[in-house]
């Protein structure tokens, strides 16, 4: 195990749980001496060991050596890889187990080929106490590389309710990584839509911390939120108290700062490859914008100052009559902006998929999330399971699917209460607004984009074709009017 923070450390522990011997490598001897004293309160020193360079540490593996990177993303994994250059053989294995970029991933393994080595680029989901008692594990490489890989990921991997490891074969390439990349964008959505829940229950409608605790325990227990992980711990977090009876959640500040501190790029990511890749995805992108706004605190306390105020939430007008009503709307408007989530994430991996030609496993993929990760959604899974696994040459984009279409139809209703009602009283609804935009242009084929491209050929010649004629792609159009002659 290379790089032994609370992601490495806890998957060391996990692996000398089930029989099997680490040795450990971190830069800060610190961590690793630290490792070892949790590993000795756990009755399981004697399967770990502390190595400080590379030679011993490959001195004292065995044949084929076999690696877990557990690092920062970026040039870091370079370094490794060129320090441990010379120890490595034909047939050795090397697990990325980091955040890493999916370009960096298949960069690597290009150049580790040449020298046999194989070289999994793997997503691990569901946190560090996921990582000490069994991650979702999304690996991919080369078919040989997964073999060898599979037998001792399967043996520590989070299980389903059926008793089935999450993990498996995900694709070739970069795919470990890449999917696991739009797993945190569809996380950040789904996340986002649940906090503007969460404030317009607690600023909207006055409730208590443990009143709004209750509503979401009732939501993962049954329903389309059912077994939903974020559901779930949104319930404790409202409950939880400190040693003094205070609410914990009362003292954290409204700032995200990982995608601005370099902690966290996959979401950066997620947002440039939906982009570049052309796909609608404004319940992951929205809510990436919002983490960014957050973390600028100081300066939203100088704009705030500069407007001599700001836009308050207003008291929803709800009765308590009225309440119960509204806050199932509340339901199924999260279930909404949830599904968008994934539906959007879905056709960003399908593109680069076709693009990078992954052969990406979509059933896997969907088991890879059943638990363990942080996006486990129970209601959701299900359904992706019965549209991937189901049938024959599967249409990928999930838009084109009527069971996908009935879930979007049936609750778009509330979903437009809640946000009309957002709109009125100046709920923060990034993520829930979006979502309802996106169902609104995805299915409408009479857009105000008709207006724009007329703007676009009057100053710019760039063409447009006649509503007489079939529908085309997302090619330039046939026509021009010589609107004002030059």
């Amino acid at each position: 195990m290379i790089g032994c923070g609370s992601m490495g450390g806890g998957m060391s522990l996990l692996f000398a749980d089930h029989g099997i011997t680490v040795l450990l490598n971190d830069p800060s001897e610190s961590t690793v001496d630290g490792l070892l004293k949790t590993a000795e309160k756990d009755g399981i020193r004697n399967k770990l060991e502390k190595h400080l360079d590379y030679g011993d540490l490959c001195a004292n593996l065995d044949s084929p050596k076999v690696f877990v990177f557990s690092l920062p993303h970026g040039t870091i994994g370079d370094s490794v890889v060129e320090g441990l250059h010379p120890y490595l053989e034909k047939g050795d294995l090397i697990i990325d187990a980091s955040n890493e970029n999916w370009k960096n991933t298949q960069r690597r393994q290009g150049k580790l080929i040449t020298q046999g080595v194989h070289y999994v680029g793997m997503g691990v989901s569901g946190g560090y106490q996921a990582a000490r008692r069994g991650p979702s594990m999304c690996p991919g490489g080369e078919d040989r590389a997964l073999d060898m890989a599979l037998p001792l990921l399967q043996k520590v991997a989070a299980r389903d309710a059926r008793g089935n490891p999450c993990v498996g074969r995900c694709g070739m390439g970069g795919s470990g990584h890449y999917v696991k990349m739009i797993h945190n964008g569809i996380e950040h959505g789904m996340m986002s839509a649940q906090a503007e829940a969460w404030q317009i229950m607690s600023l909207g409608l006055g409730m208590t911390y443990d009143e709004i605790g209750d509503v979401f325990a009732k939501w993962n227990a049954d329903g389309e939120l059912r077994g939903t992980f974020l559901i779930d711990i949104g319930a404790q977090i409202n409950k939880q108290r400190d040693d003094k009876g205070n609410h914990v959640l009362s003292v954290v500040e409204d700032k995200v700062v990982q995608d601005i501190d370099g902690t966290e790029g996959t979401g950066v990511w997620s947002s440039e490859e939906a982009i570049r890749l052309h796909v609608p995805a404004p319940t992951l992108s929205d809510a990436h914008y919002v983490r960014v706004a957050s973390a600028f605190r100081k300066d939203r306390k100088k704009v705030k100052a500069t407007f001599g105020g700001h836009f308050p939430l207003q008291k929803w007008s709800e009765s308590e009559e009225e309440k119960p009503a509204f806050l199932e709307d509340l339901r199924k408007a999260v279930y909404t902006a949830f599904l968008a989530a994934f539906v959007q994430g879905i056709n960003i991996i399908d593109l680069a998929d076709q693009e990078n030609k992954w052969s990406i496993n979509f059933p896997e993929v969907i088991q890879i999330w059943r638990n363990g990760c942080i996006i486990r959604a129970d209601y959701i899974a299900d359904l992706l399971e019965g549209i991937f696994t189901n049938a024959k040459d599967v249409d990928r984009d999930l838009l084109h699917h009527k069971r996908i279409a009935k879930e979007f139809s049936t609750n778009f209703p509330a979903l437009k209460q809640v946000v009309g009602m957002g709109v009125q009283t100046n709920a923060i609804i990034p993520s829930l607004s979006a979502s309802l935009e996106y169902l609104k242009y995805s299915v409408n084929t009479s857009l105000p984009t008709q207006f724009y491209e007329a703007q676009l050929d009057l100053f710019g010649k760039h063409m447009f074709d006649l509503k007489s004629e079939p529908a085309g792609g997302p090619v330039t159009g046939h026509h021009h009017y010589e609107w004002k002659p030059a």
